[in-house]
């Protein structure tokens, strides 16, 4: 990507992590912070930029164009908290079609449109869904579209599942002009053991992790209102670890091309995990000593 088009980010996380409210709380951080940004929603639920639009409906780009021969950039965006221009790929006819299309439909058309020449934004942040990279979601990462990847993980077995999927996508895809990896936000950090999990794993794949997100009903009183935390309560602290996040996918530019591991290490890996929680669980060992 060129510079004048800005940076362009691609954040995926398997469906129900906390991709979208992570996504959103970084994108107005940055907006808080003075940068332009737009932030394209490309899971089929169409719900990226809920929290970022007081928790309005937004017509996604795929609805739109199905009922519309000319489509404009005010009937697919909405502009929210900060001025982030907010726009939701969609998805297909419920049961009709490959889930992944609307981000090739929505890419295509803001391209045509001039969008990112026009709007000249600082920061473009992609929210895709990554429980399955098929062609349509792997798009911002395999086409050269986004420069840097990160991926959202809690300590949930099918998370980090989800994770290791991603990284044999970005393993595949970068060598040949892909996105590369910028790292793993840990999200939803709640038992003793989920940050030394999450770090495991990440030393296991030889990536880095650029901040912990712990859970906090902050998340939940913001969302209640269609707000991100950083509107709706800007001096938590929670608010303070979204602005970390940002700040560094804003200043560090490192990127790495992950190490996945392959079905029976990632396993083994897990099956040590569990004996390891349990043993705590059960009161073998004492405390966290033996994680």
């Amino acid at each position: 990507m060129s510079e004048k088009r800005g940076k362009h980010i691609a954040i995926y996380g398997k469906g129900g992590i906390g991709k979208s409210t992570t996504t959103s709380n970084i994108s107005a951080a940055l907006a808080e912070a003075g940068y332009r940004v737009i932030q394209i929603g490309c899971d089929p639920k169409s719900d990226s930029t809920t929290i970022l639009r007081g928790g309005n409906d937004l017509p996604t780009v795929l609805d739109t164009l199905r009922e519309q021969s000319r489509v404009r950039i005010e009937d697919i965006s909405a502009i929210g908290f900060g001025g982030v221009l907010c726009i939701e790929a969609g998805g297909p006819v419920p049961g009709v079609g490959c889930a992944g299309r609307g981000i090739n439909a929505a890419i295509e058309l803001l391209q045509e449109l001039k969008v990112f020449e026009e709007y000249k934004p600082d920061f473009v942040l992609y929210d895709v869904l990554g429980d399955v990279v098929c062609g349509g979601f792997a798009v911002p990462i395999r086409d050269g579209i986004a420069d840097r990847a990160f991926v959202v993980t809690s300590s949930d077995f099918m998370a980090i599942f989800a994770a290791n999927n991603l990284f044999k996508a970005i393993n595949k895809y970068a060598p040949s002009g892909g996105a590369r990896l910028g790292g793993v936000i840990a999200n939803s950090i709640q038992h003793p053991y989920s940050q030394p999990l999450i770090d495991d794993f990440a030393v296991q794949a030889d990536v880095p992790v650029i901040g912990y997100v712990p859970r906090s009903i902050t998340v939940a009183q913001s969302e209640l209102f269609g707000k991100t935390v950083i509107e709706a309560l800007p001096e938590s602290e929670q608010a303070g670890v979204y602005r970390n996040l940002a700040r560094h996918i804003d200043e560090n530019l490192d990127s790495v091309i992950p190490k996945p591991l392959n079905g029976p290490e990632l396993k083994k890996w897990a099956r040590t995990w569990g004996d390891r929680i349990l043993a705590v669980e059960t009161g073998v060992v004492q405390k966290m000593e033996s994680i």
